[in-house]
């Protein structure tokens, strides 16, 4: 497989030093940006570290840094059309896909990546958000993962019972006469951090967590998108009742939701983890979106279940659920 070195901006507070990013191809053409960090000695493991929608692998850095230091390599892909991988419209400011399943092209050409360098196996596998809906995906048809671990997983968009129907509609028809390229409504062009200010925001409780998130912002704004397209929102509700339908698949597997979550459908998720066999559903009271960007407690907590999983394929906990 053609690769070359890619940009990594690891200047920015919150990146580790010994990171090596790579510019592939999918096999569509798109070129990606995935990186990769390994740690000092012999490995445990190789994460897959599949980010959300609006995020860019510098974002999870202090991730790489973390698990470096519990024996395991990571890897984290910029998906097509956000971070600095291609993106898919002349206006980059819109996140875009023109089907769901590219994004798989994008996991494919990581996957070769991973075996031409020869990353530690067993392969572990992280999905956040939009992430968590591509990786369940994945996992399903064969994903080469011992575990996985979501967090505040896109198995459903929340919208108001009220909006969900015409949310439904708009992001149907608006293809059909030429404004799928369009905004949905109460979304806009600029980066959700740089916009909403700490207070009332819905990713984080931690304002030193929020503050990291815009400072890499501003230092690198053209890593940032703003809102998604109607033909990203028709694609992502379409996939999610696709997945809704399916089987869990047999593999140990824990999610964690954050008790303040308003951005997925948390009574997907929950429809979801009752019917994994080996999963494991749990509810982190004072978190919110992004519970691996949350308080140092709450972060500590899910960074120790996480390597209990991947240690042991135990989905069982070990100490009491974390309160904040």
């Amino acid at each position: 497989m053609t690769r070359s070195e890619a940009p990594l901006f690891d200047d920015m507070v919150g990146v580790p030093k010994g990171g090596r990013a790579y510019w592939l191809r999918a096999s569509d053409g798109v070129r990606i940006r995935v990186a990769i960090w390994r740690p000092d000695g012999t490995a445990r493991g190789t994460v897959l570290m599949f980010p959300g929608r609006t995020e860019y692998i510098e974002k999870y850095g202090m991730l790489a840094e973390t698990f470096a230091e519990r024996g395991f390599a990571t890897l984290i892909i910029d998906w097509r059309g956000q971070g600095l991988s291609d993106r898919l419209l002349d206006d980059v400011r819109l996140g875009h896909v023109d089907v769901f399943s590219d994004y798989h092209r994008d996991i494919a050409a990581a996957m070769r990546l991973a075996r031409d360098v020869d990353l530690p196996r067993p392969f572990h596998m992280i999905g956040h958000s939009m992430g968590g809906g591509i990786g369940l995906r994945a996992v399903m048809e064969g994903l080469p993962v011992q575990s996985c671990v979501f967090t505040g997983p896109m198995w459903g968009i929340y919208m108001s019972p009220a909006l969900k129907p015409f949310g439904w509609a708009l992001s149907h028809v608006a293809p059909m006469v030429g404004m799928g390229s369009r905004l949905p409504p109460t979304t806009r062009y600029e980066s959700y951090v740089l916009a909403q200010e700490f207070d009332g925001n819905s990713l984080t409780t931690d304002p030193e967590m929020y503050r990291l998130m815009q400072d890499q912002m501003k230092a690198h704004p053209e890593l940032g998108i703003g809102g998604p397209t109607l033909v990203w929102l028709r694609e992502s509700l379409m996939e999610c009742r696709a997945l809704s339908r399916r089987a869990s698949p047999d593999i140990p597997c824990i999610t964690f939701l954050g008790a303040g979550e308003s951005i997925v459908d948390c009574d997907a998720v929950r429809s979801r983890m009752d019917r994994w066999p080996r999963g494991q559903l749990e509810v982190i009271d004072g978190a919110r979106h992004e519970v691996l960007m949350e308080t140092p407690e709450i972060r500590g907590h899910v960074f120790d279940r996480i390597e209990h999983l991947f240690n042991t394929g135990d989905v069982r906990e070990r100490d009491t659920a974390v309160s904040a």
